[in-house]
């Protein structure tokens, strides 16, 4: 069996119904995962990812949860750690971006993205960690960005959020990989979603950003499926706490 191999495991991916979560999904279940898909606005059925993991042969379920709502995250997490089947894979990929100059950015903006993007992220993780300490076994990926580590223009919420996100995977790796949990990122460059829409609409930005990618082009949400199933999988056992960017070379320029 290859180490990649990660038939008969469930995963649990947050923002699966669109962008960088749908491919995910569907980059687990080619390598034997079954899903389930978190979203706030998923389909009960009949939804995209679903048909993509299902045409993989592996079984789907969809959870619609707001992620912007603390009790209702505390409550997805108390019922994936207490289902019979145990969540094998955790990606945290669920998150929302707001632009406004510093200055003005208004508080309702900040708070938002600083509870869709780390608040949610830790309740949760927190939830289906502990029981995977308790059983001795565990993947976790979250999505951070290069605003993980660099600071972008007018998005200070999400720049901190993801700064934020780089020192959780880091925290966590530190008290749960002695409990055969690993817990990891992945730091998407410039990749062509709905987050950035904008930039890529904006002549002088997107050139500008293009300059600097040696790979020369935009990613795709599938340029991130073998970092995803990597970091999921057995083949990444000795691999804790990584942040590993997804980036065509950006931070190498």
């Amino acid at each position: 069996m290859s180490a990649f191999d990660l038939t008969g495991r469930l995963a649990v991916v947050t923002g699966a119904g669109r962008g960088i979560g749908r491919a995910t999904a569907r980059a687990l279940a080619g390598a034997g995962a079954d899903v389930i898909g978190v979203s706030a606005s998923l389909e009960a059925s009949g939804s995209a990812v679903e048909e993509d993991v299902l045409a993989a042969g592996r079984t789907f379920e969809a959870i619609r949860t707001d992620f912007a709502d603390p009790g209702a995250v505390r409550a997805l997490g108390a019922d994936l750690a207490a289902r019979e089947r145990p969540v094998d894979i955790l990606i945290n990929n669920a998150g929302t971006i707001r632009r406004a100059p510093a200055a003005e950015h208004p508080d309702a903006d900040w708070e938002l993205v600083l509870q869709v993007n780390l608040g949610a992220q830790f309740a949760l993780t927190r939830a289906v960690g502990a029981s995977m300490v308790a059983r001795g076994r565990g993947k976790i990926v979250f999505t951070a960005s290069l605003l993980s580590f660099q600071g972008g223009i007018t998005v200070p919420g999400y720049t901190a959020a993801k700064h934020g996100i780089a020192g959780l995977t880091k925290a966590l790796a530190n008290e749960w990989a002695p409990h055969g949990v690993n817990v990891n990122a992945i730091a998407p460059g410039y990749i062509a979603t709905d987050n950035t829409q904008a930039l890529r609409e904006d002549p002088v930005r997107s050139r500008s950003i293009l300059e600097r990618i040696p790979a020369g082009r935009w990613g795709s949400a599938d340029d991130l499926a073998g970092a995803t199933v990597f970091l999921a999988s057995d083949a990444a056992a000795y691999v804790h706490g990584a942040v590993l960017p997804v980036d065509g070379g950006w931070l190498a320029r």
